[in-house]
């Protein structure tokens, strides 16, 4: 059993509730006490994802252990809890519906988080702890309610969306060697035999001796010579760019639907 000056000091700290395994929960928003006796009983948690949620677990089997709280549930069943709206008051037909889910005899008042003073003193009927300490007025269980005379509770599912980083791949720089053929086209010369006749003249005095005889000149060519060296060329790096887009992601959800069924008594004549 948690304390009234325990309360006031968990909230004021976010206090951790732990689940009987072990497993953290999450951080104390709210404490709502007893209108009848203004005694602690229940502790709203926040959970869902990055702690978009408050749910209500109730704290009379709780332990404290240093600055946390040690409930006997586990982590995924406080999660689960109804979904009731953390408005500073617990009214009777939400506080029945917790009690239901969590196995627990129903309890003999209403509870309510608005109220009271920070000095960790109890409160008068209809008030507790809390985050918000505008005044607030609380009704118990045994009050009479003529407007609810018969009423149910219509739950919804809520769907969270959020984003998380996981790991997509990895992208890797690797040199390796291609061998391609490159044509180019270089100008090349070479000499080429062109014979000529000119006839002898009367006054030519070259004189020549009857018989075999030759000649012989140098041919020459241009010969194609390659050369390779390597150059460096560019230089290639990896980066990372962050590209923002918007996804829609479609998730189904339950609801429940109120209906009204009249029977009434038919008019029998004769």
């Amino acid at each position: 059993m948690i304390t009234n000056e325990q309360a006031q000091h968990f909230i004021d700290s976010k206090a951790t509730v732990y689940a009987q395994d072990g497993d953290k929960i999450g951080s104390v928003v709210q404490v709502y006490l007893d209108d009848a006796t203004g005694t602690p009983n229940w502790v709203t948690v926040k959970t869902g994802l990055f702690g978009s949620s408050e749910s209500f677990v109730p704290v009379d089997r709780a332990t404290v252990q240093g600055e946390d709280i040690h409930v006997p549930y586990s982590k995924d069943m406080v999660k689960d809890a109804p979904r009731v709206e953390a408005d500073h008051h617990l009214s009777v037909a939400e506080e029945d519906e917790l009690y239901s889910y969590y196995g627990l005899e129903t309890g003999t008042g209403g509870y309510d988080t608005t109220g009271i003073a920070d000095t960790g003193t109890a409160g008068t009927a209809g008030t507790g702890y809390g985050t918000d300490t505008t005044a607030g007025v609380g009704a118990g269980v045994g009050a009479t309610d003529t407007d609810r005379d018969a009423s149910v509770v219509r739950s919804e599912e809520k769907v969270d969306v959020g984003t998380r980083r996981r790991e997509t791949g990895k992208a890797r720089l690797r040199k390796f060697t291609v061998t391609e053929n490159v044509t180019k086209t270089v100008p090349v010369t070479r000499e080429e035999v062109r014979i000529e006749r000119e006839p002898i003249t009367d006054a030519d005095t070259t004189t020549g001796a009857f018989g075999d005889d030759e000649a012989e000149v140098t041919l020459h060519e241009d010969e194609v010579v390659t050369e390779k060296e390597t150059v460096p060329v560019e230089r290639v790096s990896l980066d990372k760019d962050t590209v923002t887009e918007d996804r829609q992601v479609t998730e189904e959800v339950r609801k429940e639907q109120v209906d009204t069924d009249i029977d009434r008594d038919r008019d029998v004549r004769p």
